[in-house]
């Protein structure tokens, strides 16, 4: 009974410490402080980190939405969809956004889907307005 409490207690401990860990600072040559220090892409600093990023995107496919929003920050717009979908919009560059987050946008953007599950699903690109 001993060894199960402190095997909990381990377990415990650190799922506790994975938890409240720091985000990454890069994800292969990406300089995530950077990306995430560009709300809404208006510095002008996603567009020189998007091919980096393109590169390494499938180490990001399959992560829970709380792992992504700790790995590439708080989203620019987050909608939900349908069937318990939801999506993470990020703006890759500057645009009528930046002044006011609710204006239509045709900036380009990055959209992570996620699944009912909270999975990230797959990974679009595109200067669209959103709907």
């Amino acid at each position: 009974m001993i060894k199960l409490k402190s095997l909990l207690s381990l377990t415990g401990l650190f799922l506790g410490l994975v938890a409240c860990s720091s985000p990454p600072d890069t994800l292969g040559k990406v300089d995530l402080k950077k990306w995430r220090q560009d709300r809404g892409g208006c510095k002008n600093e996603r567009p020189l980190l998007v091919a980096d990023l393109k590169v390494e995107q499938k180490e990001l496919l399959g992560k829970f939405a709380d792992e992504i929003g700790k790995i590439l920050g708080k989203p620019d717009i987050h909608q939900l969809g349908a069937g318990n979908t939801k999506f993470y919009v990020y703006f890759l560059e500057k645009g009528p956004q930046c002044d006011d987050i609710t204006k239509k946008s045709e900036a380009k953007k990055m959209i992570l889907k996620f699944n009912a599950i909270g999975l990230l699903s797959e990974i679009t690109y595109q200067s669209t307005v959103l709907k």
